[in-house]
């Protein structure tokens, strides 16, 4: 275990994780729970067209402010969903001021629905880039990400 900009990391096997910050206030924090909301929100979508988009724009506000209009988005997904295996997602950072990107430096992601693995290889191709920062700070309470991944643990096999 490792203490990192006052983040608690589990280190070891799996390397280290970001710990979910929202889980219990934006979203439920019981697994359960969870995924019986996730279930709700997206059967009650039914997207028309066809095709799979290549970007999502979702609010990424509490799920019982922003969780329909997410689900409408992340329901146009199911079509490919078995296909789809790399997902990138970008975010505002509200709690603390940074210039460019920010990458975290953990190897995993966890919610309430598990861990989701980061590419770390595809993360260090970024590293040269002027715009890129590790940036552990910026992401410990940021719920701009968070509030999405449990959608993709749903509805993605594997990402």
């Amino acid at each position: 275990m490792a203490l990192i900009n006052g983040d608690i990391r589990l280190s070891g096997l799996g390397g280290s994780v970001r710990r979910p910050a929202v889980a219990g206030s934006f979203y439920p924090a019981d697994p359960g729970k969870l995924a019986g909301t996730l279930k709700v929100l997206l059967a009650q979508v039914h997207p028309e067209g066809e095709g799979t988009p290549k970007i999502l724009i979702a609010p990424h506000a509490g799920y019982v402010y922003s969780g329909p209009v997410a689900a409408s988005a992340y329901a146009l997904l199911r079509p490919q969903a078995e296909q789809i295996r790399r997902v990138i997602l970008l975010g505002p950072a509200h709690r603390v001021a940074l210039r460019g990107l920010a990458v975290p430096s953990v190897d995993r992601f966890r919610t309430p629905l598990g861990d989701i693995p980061l590419d770390r290889a595809a993360i260090e191709t970024l590293a040269d880039l002027p715009q890129v920062r590790v940036n552990d700070a910026a992401h410990e309470q940021e719920h701009s990400l968070e509030v999405h991944l449990p959608f993709l643990q749903t509805l993605l096999p594997e990402f």
